[in-house]
């Protein structure tokens, strides 16, 4: 165990999506040489030629996403962060979710295909949020909470860092129950929040 983790941090894992997804993203945005400078600073190098089929240990995520906060400056890494969390929610779409339940959702209103959508989030919530807690605050915006973030475990920001989260939870939201719905990130443990804190809203629509 390392100075500043606790055992269950040690021992959480998280899907692969934030090690792969975030590999795409540099690459396509910014070149192979970049991508192959984070993952170097992380420690992971040799994911980028052979990406996890299984799941991570959390650990690894945390400096990864470190990583990224440290080679580039602050608004291209929130903006791949964001990228990588798009293509994330892509793949859960392509591959992870049935399409009846897609179909089912996109036919229902926004207020009940939110919570058949938070549902089924909550229940996997331990493979993104790992040793973090996931909870959801109803309520106009509808509040996603992460305790205990491991995105932005350790760092000290000036504003919130888990572009990743928040641009997973907008790219579902927009396909499954709101193509106006926007997610903000409205506090971030980085800043010293009990919770990352992200706000769903959708009266767009």
């Amino acid at each position: 165990m390392t100075p500043d983790t606790t055992p269950a941090e040690e021992t959480a894992r998280i899907g692969p999506n934030a090690v792969i997804r975030l590999g795409e993203a540099l690459t396509d945005r910014l070149g192979a040489e970049t991508a192959a400078q984070v993952f170097h600073a992380a420690g992971v190098a040799h994911w980028l030629d052979e990406p996890p089929d299984a799941m991570v240990a959390e650990v690894h995520v945390t400096a990864l996403h470190r990583a990224l906060r440290e080679t580039l400056d602050p608004e291209t890494a929130a903006d791949v962060a964001w990228d990588a969390g798009r293509r994330t929610a892509d793949y859960l779409l392509a591959v992870r979710i049935p399409r009846p339940v897609q179909w089912l959702l996109k036919a229902l209103p926004p207020a009940p295909a939110s919570r058949v959508l938070l549902a089924a989030i909550g229940r996997h919530s331990w493979t993104f949020a790992g040793s973090g807690d996931f909870r959801v605050r109803p309520g106009r915006p509808l509040r996603l909470e992460i305790a205990g973030c491991p995105l932005c475990r350790g760092a000290e920001a000036d504003a919130p860092i888990c572009g990743y989260y928040a641009g997973t939870f907008e790219r579902l939201y927009r396909v499954l129950v709101s193509r106006r719905t926007t997610v903000r990130q409205t506090a971030c443990e980085a800043q010293g929040a009990a919770a990352c804190v992200f706000a769903v809203d959708w009266s767009g629509r």
